[in-house]
């Protein structure tokens, strides 16, 4: 099913509509209702299956890239696989982290793999 992006020329904002076939769709604007609207070429998007999205994190080639004595490499590397499966990290987690980067940067030996 289609996602298509149209540009309003009125209030110059996007909106995207979910298209279930061609009939009697008539574009809009979300924002203001006008539709004086101009079709947009996106970005295409798949959706991955979450065997899919795990196999990427897992990536050896990205792994290898990790060094797991810095956590700011440990940080890149979750918010790359957070990425990968779609979430989003709350705010304890990042804190802890920005913590042990801190913490490193200042020659701290409590590293994230020292805490527990």
């Amino acid at each position: 099913m289609p996602i298509y992006e149209y540009l309003c020329l009125e209030c110059r904002k996007v909106s995207s509509h979910l298209v279930m076939g061609s009939g009697g769709f008539q574009p809009h604007c979300r924002w203001c209702g006008g539709r004086k609207v101009k079709k947009l070429i996106s970005r295409v998007h798949v959706r991955l299956s979450e065997e899919t999205r795990l196999e990427r994190a897992m990536d050896p080639l990205l792994m290898g890239q990790v060094d797991e004595n810095d956590p700011k490499s440990l940080k890149r590397m979750m918010n790359r696989m957070g990425g990968l499966m779609g979430d989003d990290f709350d705010g304890d987690f990042n804190e802890m982290v920005e913590e042990a980067v801190e913490e490193a940067a200042s020659g701290g030996t409590e590293g994230l793999g020292d805490q527990g």
